[in-house]
């Protein structure tokens, strides 16, 4: 049956003058914390439950260690500084609490890291709780539950200001001044991650259409230093143009077969002896004639 008294070993391991020294500080007035109603931290962890009002029943060792009347809301952690306030969510169900005690003990080294009041355990099992005994009924038997914690303030004495640790640990009992960065949406929102998403997005496409522009541009350097190349090996294959030198020597040998001189008239001249007829040579008409034979 010790699985229902997570925070039985608690108080073992403090000392009557230590614990006068938390109810001292966990008694004092408690200063507003800047964040206040903000989530502060939020998790998992797995969950007991416990009623120490001082009668010794069901393991009760003795009153709160935050100085107050055991009471509906009052819960223990292993590390959270007393004071601490927040809420659990259980299959729907919601509940506020004040940690007001230390626990549980030996459970948190196997990952119990809450302990909630029988009253409040009750209603969010669906049981009843039994003031004659201290005990959850009516629920199953249930006596462990997976809740979700959300810190909203913390409390100004010792205690870890962040993911609870096991009471073994003695984070309970150092101040820290280190508390975990709170995120920046307020309880039960989600405005700010979906922000991040976006932003992430937006940016992952930024950084796309830049990649893109980049590749573009060069596929249109590489495109122009190519038809530059083209354009040069033209240039070095194409024949080199014909000058008025090289056109010369065949015009005036056009012109001297025109006048009628040199080999070409001479083999005219005597094809047209042999036919008989005229020709017209150096600009004057001969008459070629052959006689009978």
């Amino acid at each position: 049956m010790n699985v229902f008294f997570g925070s039985c070993a608690k108080r073992l391991l403090l000392s009557p003058v230590l614990g006068a020294a938390l109810i001292g500080v966990a008694a004092g007035p408690a200063q507003a914390d800047p964040a206040e109603g903000r989530v502060l931290l939020k998790g998992e962890t797995t969950a007991s439950y416990f009623w120490d009002d001082g009668s010794g029943l069901a393991g009760d060792t003795g009153l709160p260690a935050i100085g107050k009347p055991m009471q509906k809301g009052m819960f223990a952690s292993p590390s959270w500084p007393l004071g601490t306030e927040g809420y659990v969510t259980y299959k729907g169900k919601k509940a506020k609490f004040f940690i007001g005690d230390r626990g549980p003990g030996e459970p948190s080294n196997r990952g119990i890291m809450l302990d909630i009041d029988a009253k409040t355990f009750a209603e969010l099992t669906g049981g009843k709780f039994n003031s004659r005994t201290h005990l959850v009924t009516d629920n199953g038997g249930v006596g462990h539950i997976k809740v979700e914690y959300v810190i909203t303030k913390w409390g100004d004495g010792p205690g870890k200001k962040n993911h609870p640790v096991p009471f073994a640990t003695g984070a309970w009992n150092r101040i820290d001044r280190n508390p975990a960065k709170p995120p920046s949406v307020k309880a039960g929102s989600d405005k700010t991650e979906e922000a991040e998403k976006k932003a992430a997005e937006a940016k992952k496409a930024e950084e796309a259409e830049k990649k893109a522009a980049e590749a573009k541009k060069a596929e249109e350097a590489e495109k122009k230093a190519a038809e530059a190349k083209k354009a040069e090996t033209a240039a070095i294959s194409r024949p080199a143009k014909q000058t008025d030198a090289d056109i010369e020597p065949a015009a005036a040998r056009t012109s001297a077969d025109d006048a009628g001189s040199g080999p070409a008239a001479a083999v005219v001249l005597a094809g047209l002896a042999v036919l008989g007829g005229a020709a017209y040579i150096g600009g004057r008409r001969v008459r070629v004639t052959t006689r009978d034979r």
